[in-house]
């Protein structure tokens, strides 16, 4: 895939500080949003031409024979690998795409738009989808204002929930203006729980948290409502834990689910939603020698919306 555009993910930030237990290959082309177009193929390839547009995501490829695959749990399969982690990313201008896991891209799709979809956007979609949840519910997004906020918030409107969101100051008018009902400042709130309580009352049906703060996750476990579901999508440095109250959560029958990201359907639901309007994927573009600038903007939570890489320049 002759690589256009290509979004630049905070996975992309921890993977270059080796910041998880689990560590990348070296020497390594970092990145899995690469939107682009097929340029030549393999003799056995027949679902894509040379012209298409393709995605290369985060699940480059897997073994499609394990009972995960067959399941459709394709980002739990132990033989998966992973673009910009396991295999070289893209980062680059040209980067190889295994055909049954690659996406494909309408020709009516802007490809810079596009690229922060395929691991954002399928990320904080299929995180909603396991919230279980119903048309009319409360949902709560922690981090709403950045890359994946942003779009779970969108998200979340398109699927017909009530949002509440949380991030700091400076990010509640973007967040209020992508649709968000209620936002809670996290700098000027001293106990969070309680503020949620009140907004939702009673806490909401499910919190969808895609920041990396350990201490949100504990907030969540104590707020969410009876039933409810948090969904763990954000990843600290290792080492990080999560404990709640036991005999509470068997009470309030709480679930607390992990979510990684789509399988196949989940990404072509997510592109159709961008593709029918129903999600704005808010891009800054810059060139490929600029990454670096963008992950310091990183590491002061500044980013609004998503960056992408035009890699030509």
């Amino acid at each position: 895939v002759n690589i256009k555009y290509t979004g630049v993910c905070n996975s992309d930030y921890h993977a270059w500080k080796g910041d998880w237990a689990f560590k990348p290959i070296l020497p390594l082309v970092l990145g899995h949003e690469g939107a682009g177009v097929v340029v030549a193929k393999g003799e056995n390839v027949t679902n894509f031409e040379i012209g298409d547009h393709a995605g290369v995501k985060w699940v480059n490829s897997t073994c499609q024979s394990c009972s995960f695959c067959e399941e459709a749990h394709e980002s739990s399969c132990p033989n998966q690998k992973n673009s910009g982690y396991t295999v070289q990313g893209t980062y680059q201008q040209y980067a190889v795409a295994n055909a049954v896991q690659a996406a494909h891209l309408p020709k009516d799709v802007d490809l810079a738009k596009a690229a922060p979809l395929l691991c954002a956007g399928l990320t904080v979609y299929k995180a909603l989808k396991n919230a279980n949840i119903r048309a009319g519910d409360w949902v709560t997004i922690i981090g709403a204002g950045g890359g994946l906020g942003t779009l779970a918030v969108q998200y979340a409107r398109a699927m017909g929930y009530k949002i509440l969101a949380i991030d700091g100051t400076n990010k509640k008018d973007h967040v209020l203006s992508k649709g968000a009902d209620e936002f809670i400042d996290f700098n000027a709130v001293s106990d969070i729980p309680e503020e949620v309580l009140k907004v939702t009352e009673g806490g909401p049906h499910a919190v969808i948290n895609v920041s990396n703060s350990v201490k949100a996750y504990h907030d969540a476990v104590k707020y969410v409502r009876p039933t409810g579901t948090v969904v763990l999508v954000g990843l600290p440095k290792g080492g990080a834990t999560l404990s709640t109250d036991i005999v509470s959560h068997v009470l309030r029958a709480i679930n607390v689910k992990g979510s990684v990201v789509g399988n196949r359907a989940d990404t072509r639901e997510a592109i159709e939603f961008f593709r029918r309007g129903k999600v704005e994927s808010q891009v800054k573009i810059v060139g490929l020698s600029e990454a670096p600038e963008v992950f310091k903007l990183m590491e002061k939570g500044e980013i609004l919306g998503r960056y992408v890489l035009d890699t030509t320049k």
